[in-house]
């Protein structure tokens, strides 16, 4: 693959680095865009957070993490081993120094800063996974609203004033609230302790790493070539990249795209001024008495259940830790210990495909997306919501790329930006 053929300016030939949603979707509308495409990953398609998350497609709950709640609730969590946020005492310095510079952004003007960038992904997230499956991508994607539960009408309050926040932002919601025999009807797992529940209406669902594989295949089916190799460095060189793999000769292309999730800082360097952190999400598969027709959220206790196999992906938790730190039992055993209260009819002990996997987390709540260096482009740090904005990155990207020109929506998400605003 050379780096110095062009058309009309824009480029003939990209090399994708990393195999997960994001960088499969920016893969596949470059290949719109009539790009050549090379996708070069470590460990191939799905191996990372794109394989054990919850599944949502949840336009509607993309609320950025950095709020003034998290942090009160984070630094009362420090000496809790069992809280769904954990931050080790081990932590290491380049951590804590993430850490740091999250805390100084979990303010409030910083968190409507980043709910607001959000909205226009939001917006046009579905329709992007639309156009996906329209045009290959062979993998259901379920309708579907997100039930949110609730031992208490009072404490849906929290989660209602965020919706409120979201609508206020520009968001279009559509919520109603469940209780009686239509909660039982919703959520046939609901505990007694259950007595009230909200419909996020308009979402959807997928198998994660179902769809994520049939992405890949319809890459390497438009044409792409994939490689399973690590990746030691890739830097701009005169009109094009080089992409060092970390065996064998360099590859070269007319442009690049850095799409590896919690790794993404390594590669990007101090290219990056917004750092790019490790915040670990666990989830296992449980057999189930009664199916459920959708994902339910336990939000006092951050949980998110989704159907999955004839059973229930359950995940959650946010650890903060080095992405390839080994599972830590006594955080898949606080999941269980929280949920379980609040849902009948789950098999717990049976529980299966126990994961743990690196979401990339920024300081700001916003994800970096857009040109790094001369032909360098990024995107990744979504966080939670990574599924989600995945094919809609991809799409803005892929035009940024061929047209040389920004999207308005991506000007919040430069990752040129400071990290601490």
């Amino acid at each position: 693959m050379g780096g110095d053929g062009r058309i009309d300016g824009g480029p003939r030939s990209a090399i994708v680095v990393g195999a997960g949603i994001v960088g499969l979707s920016t893969a596949w509308f470059l290949q719109e865009r009539g790009v050549e495409v090379t996708v070069v990953d470590g460990c191939g398609v799905a191996t990372g957070a794109s394989w054990g998350n919850a599944g949502w497609v949840a336009p509607a709950l993309t609320l950025p993490l950095n709020s003034p709640a998290v942090l009160r609730y984070g630094l009362r969590s420090l000496r809790d081993r069992s809280a769904p946020l954990h931050i080790p005492m081990s932590a290491d310095r380049a951590l804590w120094s993430f850490l740091v510079q999250f805390a100084a952004n979990c303010r409030q003007s910083v968190w409507d800063r980043a709910m607001q960038a959000n909205v226009p992904l939001n917006e046009e997230c579905l329709e992007a996974f639309d156009v996906l499956v329209a045009n290959g991508v062979d993998a259901p994607v379920t309708d579907a609203p997100i039930t949110a539960l609730f031992r208490s009408t009072h404490d849906a309050e929290h989660l209602m004033r965020e919706l409120r926040s979201l609508a206020d932002a520009g968001q279009s919601l559509s919520v109603t609230e469940l209780s009686g025999e239509a909660l039982r009807a919703q959520v046939p797992l609901a505990s007694r302790a259950i007595t009230a529940g909200v419909n996020v209406n308009g979402q959807r669902f997928v198998d994660p790493g179902r769809f994520v594989r049939a992405l890949g295949r319809a890459v390497v089916d438009r044409g792409a070539t994939l490689l399973t190799t690590d990746v030691k460095d890739v830097d701009g060189s005169g009109n094009g990249v080089v992409v060092q793999p970390a065996g064998g000769a360099p590859l070269t292309a007319d442009t690049a795209v850095i799409a590896t999730g919690a790794w993404l800082s390594r590669l990007a360097g101090r290219r990056l001024r917004v750092p790019v952190g490790s915040g670990r999400g666990y989830s296992f598969t449980v057999p189930v008495d009664r199916p459920l027709p959708g994902p339910v959220y336990l939000p006092d206790v951050r949980v998110a259940c989704t159907p999955y196999r004839e059973g229930l992906r359950v995940a959650g938790t946010m650890e903060f830790r080095a992405p390839h730190h080994p599972a830590v039992a006594d955080r898949v055993s606080a999941i269980v210990a929280s949920a379980s209260p609040l849902l009948d009819g789950v098999r717990w002990d049976e529980r299966s495909d126990v994961w743990v996997g690196p979401r990339p987390v920024t300081p700001d709540g916003r994800p970096v997306i857009g040109e790094l260096s001369p032909h360098v482009f990024v995107a990744g740090g979504h966080g939670m919501w990574g599924l989600a904005h995945g094919p809609v990155t991809g799409r803005l990207l892929a035009e940024q790329i061929t047209t040389g020109k920004q999207p308005e929506v991506l000007r919040p998400f430069d990752p040129r930006r400071r990290a601490v605003a």
